[in-house]
Formats: structure tokens, C-alpha cells, sequence
């Protein structure tokens, strides 16, 4: 028998169990975790099998517009932080007018290519900051970190867009935060900001530009106290299932992490269409009291469900260990740059998106998502296979 594939129009179909087995030994996983192997329709032909998987991607901040106004003030810590991203399958684009589409051709009079060269997706004329994973979406500055993670189940709905709604969420929150007034006197409003940018998303995405989708939120803030000279303080909100957390490499311990927010297994508290949670309601802000060089870790779910809250302790701290004599064997007589710090942090985003992925893809794994499941009374195995962000962040205290 014959089934059509997106690779050829008309290739012999995979037809028996040890075919996938073999592919899947290769490392190679073809359906969700949730799903054994073998219960799947024998469709998938041994082209498509055999493609190969994109590694993750990351950076050390994500990009801001030219011409940008710079924050309206900025604490005396800063973040040296970088990012790591894996994505299940790549994001939907854009719609219009959030990426404006070239019309007709390059060679036609009217064609609208010389309005589209710039293909960063905008908003209210501005470039919507921060970086798309997927249906997640990441943020990081000098001084605030966030990862939101949108509900892909809104991809089967007509205008359902969940990676553009937790994008603009956290291109709004960003925005607020930047014009806030940094004030050790009186502490900043992270559940407020985000109620505005909620509000924000809403009205961006209405009327002539209706589009539905979730998102869940988490976000940090360094900040400082009154006293002489000041000492870091964190200031984190958290509504449904994304995470901060907040190690200690010298001790090699937690000091802090989100609680998880759900109305039901796998349904977590959501901002956007149709959901009753609002963050002014259901966001938690907490404020932690930190040192120099502990590290911030915002991660999705992706990371939760997969990995235990040990593991990434230990993932993190070898990673560092692992960078640090990477960099002492290539030039043992230099002074570290300052800018090395923050690709120390997107190597061990990177190492911790590495670990996730390791158990998303094994569909044997134990794991935290199978271990809810259990205790849900469901019946399923091994990782689960999600879209997968991580932003990890070192506190340091800025200079003058």
C-alpha cells in the first residue's frame, strides 16, 4: 500500500512494528509521549523517519528595537543571563497585521516587498520584544527574565494563535517594567503590570485582528534594598505551570521556586480568550531575598514535566563547573570578560534544555509528568514531549 508524505508524493509505507523500533533505538521519536509507540496508524513513511532533529537554539539577550528609550532607571544588580530553546515543532507565523506578508512579486509595480524586508513581527508600530519557541516565548534583559508558555491546543481552533498571545503578554509586561521608576522605597508591582499587559494582548488582538489564545506566565525582577551598600532582591510572579527558581551554586541548594497553578491535571491557570484566571485574581508575587552570583532559572513546563527539581540543581552546577574549565583550559592567563559570564548562563541553559530533551524523547523515562499521571489514575509512560525554554540568570552587582 501507498500513503502520501510531505517529503514524496508517493513512497511504500512503513508496514511493520520493528521497522519503528529500529528507528526509534536510533533515537528518533515519531509521536508524543503521551502515545506508545506501536498504538500509532502505521502511516509514516521511512523518509520522514529518518529526518534529522533540529538541535536548540539560544542567545544572550533577545533582541530590542533600534532607537529604543532605555529603561526609566535600573537597580544597582543586573542579570548576566542567557537562553536556550527547543521547540516540539516550529511556531505558526505571525498572522497580519503582526507580520505584514510581501504581496504580488519582486518584479511587479505594485508589489509591497520593499515594505516587508524587515521580518520582525510588530505591534502598534513597535517591534514585539523577546523570542518565540514554539507556542513559548522568552524575554531576557539586563534586570527581568520571563518565560510564558502558550496552550498549543489552541492550533485546532479557527483563529487560534497561543505563540502570538504569549509573545504579546510578554512583550507588554516587558514594556511596563521599562517604564517603571526604580524605587528601593517602595516595591514594584509585577501583578499590576501584568493585568496591564493582559489588557494590552486584548485589545491587540480584537476587532479586525481577532485571535484567541492562552498563555501561562512567570517573570523576575532584580531589585535592591535600603541599606548600605544594598543587597539583591528578587521579586517574582507566577500564574499556572511555568517555574522560577532560584539556586545557590556554592551550596548547591534551592532557595526559592514557584508553586505550580492548575485547575486540573494538564490544565493549568491561564491568561487570555476565554479563561476565568486574571492575574490581579489568581497571580502570585513573592519577594525573595537573594545574593550575588545566585542563579534564576525561568523555565516551561517543558523542563518541570521531565526533569526533577534535583536533577536540575545538578545539571546547572556541573554545567557551570563544566564552562568554567572549558574556559580555564583556552586562555588560563586571562582575566574572564564580563560578557562571558552571560554566555556561562546560555551554556547552562543549553546543558538544561539538553537534559529535558534527553527525557521528553524517551518514551521509557521516568519522569514527573509520568509520576502525576500515576497519581491522576492515568496509564502513561516515560517523558512528555513539550516545547522546552530556559532562561538562566546570575545576579552581579553593577560597577560605580
Amino acid at each position: 500500500m501507498l500513503v502520501r508524505c510531505p517529503l514524496a508524493k508517493m513512497i511504500p509505507r512503513v508496514s511493520t512494528p520493528s521497522v519503528l523500533l529500529q528507528y526509534l533505538s536510533a533515537g528518533r521519536r515519531i509521536q508524543s509521549a503521551r502515545t506508545p509507540c506501536l498504538s500509532l496508524p502505521l502511516t509514516t513513511c521511512a523518509r520522514c523517519l529518518a529526518r534529522p532533529a533540529q538541535g536548540p537554539r539560544g542567545g544572550t539577550t533577545t533582541p530590542v528595537p533600534e532607537g529604543a528609550a532605555p529603561p526609566v532607571s535600573k537597580p544597582p544588580f543586573y542579570f548576566e543571563a542567557g537562553y536556550a530553546l527547543y521547540h516540539k515543532r516550529p511556531s505558526r507565523p505571525f498572522p497580519p497585521p503582526f507580520l505584514s506578508l510581501p504581496s504580488t512579486s519582486f518584479s511587479e509595480p505594485l508589489s509591497t516587498h520593499n515594505r516587508s524586508r524587515d521580518r520582525r513581527p510588530k505591534v502598534n508600530g513597535e517591534m514585539i520584544r523577546g523570542v518565540t519557541n514554539g507556542d513559548d516565548a522568552v524575554l531576557v534583559s539586563d534586570y527581568f527574565i520571563a518565560a510564558n508558555d502558550g496552550v498549543g491546543a489552541w492550533a485546532t481552533k479557527e483563529k487560534g494563535h497561543a505563540a502570538l498571545w504569549s509573545r504579546l503578554i510578554i512583550h507588554f509586561w516587558a514594556l511596563q517594567v521599562e517604564h517603571a521608576s526604580y524605587d528601593p522605597q517602595q516595591e514594584p508591582d509585577l501583578v499590576a503590570y501584568l493585568e496591564t499587559a493582559l489588557e494590552q494582548t486584548r485589545e491587540a488582538t480584537s476587532k479586525l485582528n481577532e485571535w484567541y489564545g492562552t498563555t501561562t506566565a512567570c517573570g523576575a525582577l532584580l531589585s535592591a534594598d535600603t541599606n548600605n551598600p544594598a543587597h539583591p532582591l528578587l521579586y517574582v510572579t507566577q500564574l499556572g505551570d511555568s517555574q522560577i527558581l532560584v539556586i545557590r551554586p556554592k551550596d548547591k541548594e534551592v532557595i526559592y521556586k514557584t508553586t505550580e497553578q492548575w485547575h486540573w491535571f494538564d490544565c493549568p491557570r491561564q491568561l487570555g480568550t476565554n479563561s476565568p484566571d486574571t492575574p490581579k485574581q489568581n497571580a502570585v508575587m513573592d519577594r525573595v531575598e537573594i545574593q550575588e552570583d545566585d542563579i534564576v532559572i525561568a523555565m516551561t513546563d517543558g523542563v518541570v514535566d521531565n526533569l526533577w527539581e534535583h536533577e536540575v540543581v545538578k545539571n546547572v552546577v556541573d554545567s557551570m563547573h563544566k564552562w568554567q574549565d572549558q574556559r580555564s583550559q583556552e586562555a588560563p592567563s586571562k582575566e574572564p570578560a564580563v560578557q562571558s559570564y552571560a554566555d556561562g548562563m546560555r551554556f547552562v541553559a543549553q546543558e538544561l534544555v539538553n537534559a529535558a530533551r534527553t527525557i521528553a524523547e524517551d518514551p521509557f523515562a521516568e519522569s514527573p509528568y509520568m509520576e502525576k499521571a500515576i497519581d491522576e489514575g492515568l496509564s502513561i509512560e516515560g517523558g512528555k514531549l513539550d516545547d522546552i525554554s530556559v532562561v538562566a540568570a546570575q545576579c552581579k552587582r553593577r560597577k560605580g
